[in-house]
């Protein structure tokens, strides 16, 4: 595996993107990977990471690049029982716009079509918390991308800027979804994730949701101790893996 910063232009601006490509010739499944709150810190590096062991070449943009001010590092340098870490992650977070995340998400794509090792091969998207909730969105704005990994996405069903909110295009979703939820979060709660889920039934949307009891929120962020659930984790790794190997993989050894 190697690993490296990048640099992706999208509205002639350059966004920093973390890079992970398996070791060999391929041809590798793609994956954009959408960051959380703290934008792409180690969890986020570490998903590429073991994404590219796995076999995908893992991409994430820094979807913090249109904004002035603290950078997702010095974020990052902040103790998280420091109080003014919520307050900037969450005034970062909250100027993100839908328009420019589709932008920024889809010249990740057309980034990774152009490497070598990946070419025409499928590319998928996941993302955590709101990276969660940019995954389910792309699934409806992007038809190219072959499957979509949720994971706890908060405000699915909220608006940002002017457009819909993503929970109201899940009819515009032309891929497989999957889903991972706590059932102790509150962001999305099981009530938001039964109206998704039956949403996505009545719409006939091909669709798997796993949910986690004694779980909340941020569950795979090894990084935040107290919300970390190593059993939970661990599963819904595996179940990733399995997912993308389905949509993905099998889909390049179709091709080739």
């Amino acid at each position: 595996m190697a690993a490296s910063w990048e640099h992706i232009t999208v509205d002639n601006v350059p966004m920093k993107t973390y890079l992970a490509v398996p070791s060999g010739e391929g041809p590798f499944p793609g994956v954009v990977v959408a960051q959380h709150a703290s934008g792409v810190d180690t969890f986020i590096q570490t998903v590429c990471d073991r994404l590219a062991q796995a076999g995908y070449a893992a991409a994430a943009p820094d979807l913090y690049h249109r904004q002035t001010g603290m950078t997702f590092e010095e974020l990052g340098r902040m103790r998280r029982d420091d109080p003014k870490r919520w307050p900037a992650m969450m005034g970062k977070a909250q100027q993100m716009r839908d328009d420019e995340i589709e932008s920024d998400v889809t010249a990740t794509v057309v980034f990774l079509r152009g490497l070598a090792q990946v070419g025409g091969s499928s590319i998928g998207i996941t993302g955590f918390c709101g990276g969660g909730r940019i995954a389910y969105l792309m699934a409806a704005r992007n038809q190219t991308l072959a499957a979509a990994a949720v994971f706890h996405g908060g405000s699915i069903l909220a608006t940002r800027g002017e457009s819909p909110s993503p929970f109201d295009l899940t009819g515009q979703i032309s891929c497989p979804v999957a889903g991972f939820f706590g059932d102790d979060d509150e962001n999305p709660s099981k009530d938001d994730v039964a109206k998704i889920d039956a949403e996505m039934d009545r719409l006939g949307k091909a669709h798997q949701f796993h949910s986690y009891p004694d779980t909340g929120h941020a569950f795979l962020d090894f990084s935040n101790p107290k919300a970390y659930r190593e059993g939970s984790a661990a599963d819904a790794w595996d179940k990733l893996v399995v997912f993308f190997g389905e949509t993905l993989k099998a889909a390049v050894g179709a091709a080739s």
